[in-house]
């Protein structure tokens, strides 16, 4: 039987449960440009062929190169597709990720990311926290940019990206939410109390990291003996395994896991269809 897309919310669209995220078109460390181009490309046009209209990008990725694949790939924009973006970070000579979250800076990088994907508009932009703070006056004005962007047209939607609860209880006194974007997956659930508190505001939650960002060798997520154990009793991949079970977790849950290859793409936009039955999704809830 062909397995049937249950569309979820996006702020105010509706999209697919698994999208696409395109950091890892990049060359190593998500900076500079990918190994093979063509390949890059061949990705981008896969996703969309197979249904995804949601991908989360950033200027800062590459930087700008993840920005302007995308453009030459889908360039004019099918019109049901999502483009997600962030701001509140740059990247420096050395590749390193670093704050770019003044006011005036997000407003920029705002400009920056209309430019080199070529539209008038953005659909949603997360801002990107990149202090570890409480919400407070500085926050109240990164805010302020971001609404002021919207109301002149320039995004639809605001998201937040790498935030406490705090932030977004305080973000929604001031305007509504598209999403949140925070680390999230089965062997580090520390943003369980966000992912709560969206769930009961019906706010999309976009887990980035769903397949354990940044962690490799033997306590890399995929590689765990509880996801090895039952995905192969299952017959799926342990990739598929970790994604399927976020999905199950909440109706708001939205995924981008990242690809570089077509057939990698392949096997995670598949993990939409797959059936956990109770010992998985007890064995991973026990991790």
């Amino acid at each position: 039987m062909e397995h049937v897309v249950e569309w979820r919310g996006l702020g105010p669209f509706l999209v697919a449960p698994i999208g696409f995220g395109a950091m890892r078109l990049t060359g190593p460390n998500v900076f500079g440009p990918p190994q093979d181009r063509g390949e890059a490309i061949r990705v981008l046009h896969e996703a969309v062929e197979r249904g995804v209209d949601h991908i989360d990008t950033a200027q800062f990725y590459g930087p700008n190169i993840v920005n302007e694949l995308i453009r030459e790939a889908l360039h004019p924009y099918p019109r049901d597709l999502i483009l997600v973006s962030k701001v509140g970070a740059r990247r420096d000579r050395s590749g390193a990720v670093i704050a770019d979250d003044e006011p005036h800076q997000l407003r920029r990088a705002i400009a920056a990311n209309l430019r080199t994907l070529d539209v008038e508009a953005l659909p949603v932009v997360n801002l990107r926290l990149m202090r570890n703070s409480e919400p407070d006056a500085f926050f109240d004005d990164q805010l302020g940019a971001m609404i002021s962007a919207r109301d002149e047209g320039l995004i639809n939607s605001i998201g937040l990206s790498n935030i406490s609860v705090a932030h977004l209880l305080r973000s929604l006194q001031l305007t509504d939410v598209a999403c949140v974007q925070n680390l999230f997956h089965a062997a580090n659930r520390a943003s369980q109390p966000v992912l709560d508190e969206c769930t009961r505001r019906g706010i999309a939650f976009v887990p980035f990291g769903s397949l354990g960002f940044g962690v490799t060798g033997p306590d890399a997520i995929l590689r765990r003996r509880e996801v090895v154990e039952q995905a192969a009793r299952l017959g799926v991949t342990p990739a598929q395994l970790v994604l399927a079970w976020a999905l199950a977790l909440a109706p708001n849950m939205l995924l981008i896991p990242g690809a570089s290859s077509v057939d990698h793409l392949r096997e995670n936009l598949a993990a939409s269809a797959v059936q956990l039955d109770p010992e998985a999704v007890d064995r991973l809830a026990a991790m």
